[in-house]
């Protein structure tokens, strides 16, 4: 494994220069690059923890996912090439304005896609909000897994502490370990934060996704949808 992250280590000083740097925090970095070769831009992220869902990604086709090229780690730091998205972020576009309930149940829906293919692979994105949210056109795609993690089964709490207040599900301050409900806690929040520009704890949207928002938001996780094909249904 080492040896393979040596060698992407330096196909990514030689084969690619780097456009700008995204990101640089404790954690590690995020940095924008382009093939020397044919101009194609991807992201390059750098970090220390697990690449286990990075893993699992590998070869993985959904369109509201990124596509991942490569991933090694060694010595508890991980790289990772990945596919670059054109567009703006959530977050971007919620400094404009709102969505009409029609774009906000689109998005979620789409969101609600990418999330049940990283569920089946057994991972949790535990970082969903809008800065982790990219609109390529009409299509909503879900990035960055540098906090996900894979479910095990027998652990009773995460053994690190991850996520973005406001989004985070309770459990994922170390009352118990995560599975797919933390991410539809967020989501829920995402999808209310669309529509009122509130963290539903604040201003609860109202009508048929208020409802949805509400139970996505349930402090229990048992009382939350089951997982995101029973939220995708509520929609």
């Amino acid at each position: 494994m080492g040896t393979i992250y040596q060698y992407l280590l330096t196909s990514i000083g030689t084969e690619y220069e780097t456009v700008r740097n995204i990101k640089n925090g404790e954690r590690g970095s995020v940095s924008l690059l382009r093939s020397r070769q044919n101009g194609t831009r991807f992201i390059f992220r750098h970090y220390r923890g697990s690449g286990d869902v990075y893993r699992k990604l590998l070869g993985i086709s959904c369109p509201n996912l990124p596509q991942i090229m490569e991933t090694a780690e060694s010595g508890g730091m991980v790289a990772v090439l990945e596919e670059y998205i054109q567009g703006d972020s959530l977050a971007y576009l919620l400094e404009g304005s709102l969505f009409t309930p029609a774009e906000a149940r689109k998005i979620t829906l789409q969101l609600c896609s990418a999330l049940w293919v990283l569920h089946k692979l057994g991972a949790v994105h535990r970082d969903v909000k809008p800065e982790n949210v990219i609109l390529r056109g009409s299509t909503a795609i879900l990035i960055d897994f540098d906090a996900s993690r894979i479910f095990k089964s027998g652990i009773s709490a995460d053994t690190q502490v991850l996520g973005t207040t406001g989004y985070a599900a309770p459990e994922q301050y170390g009352i118990s370990q995560t599975d797919e409900r933390a991410d539809i806690y967020s989501v829920g929040v995402l999808l209310n934060i669309m529509l009122t520009g509130q963290h539903p704890s604040k201003e609860l949207a109202g009508g048929k996704l208020g409802r949805v928002v509400q139970k996505c938001t349930m402090v229990n996780p048992k009382k939350r949808y089951k997982n995101v094909l029973y939220l995708m249904e509520s929609l």
